[in-house]
């Protein structure tokens, strides 16, 4: 059974930095790339970033504007998304996308 899990989600200042992990199990994680998505107060999905399969190709959305960096551990099952310098508008629930499978989700709220 393939499971997908996403955590390091939070409440954080503007300015602030989190460190979100999704852990995937019941597959075989090298072979697949590997994305993260952003659902906001707008109820739209938005591509945040991804990453391929060994990692030496990764792209972003034109939101993120070098403040995140998506990476991932084969060895560990785990891709991360490294976000810094957070505003308000990065608030909603991140989900992570493993081939065709999906995680549901961890909360991210920026807010002073």
């Amino acid at each position: 059974q393939v499971r997908i899990v996403e955590s390091g989600g939070g409440l954080v200042m503007p300015g602030g930095s989190l460190r979100l992990s999704c852990l995937a199990s019941g597959l075989t994680f090298a072979r697949f790339g590997a994305t993260w998505h952003r659902r906001g107060s707008e109820n739209k999905r938005e591509t945040v970033a991804g990453i391929s399969t060994n990692g030496d190709q990764t792209n972003y959305g034109d939101f993120v504007k070098g403040r995140f960096t998506i990476s991932r551990d084969n060895d560990r099952n785990t891709v991360y998304l490294q976000m810094n310098d957070l505003k308000a508008e990065d608030t909603g629930v991140y989900m992570c996308n493993v081939g065709t499978y999906w995680g549901q989700g961890t909360q991210v709220t920026v807010s002073s």
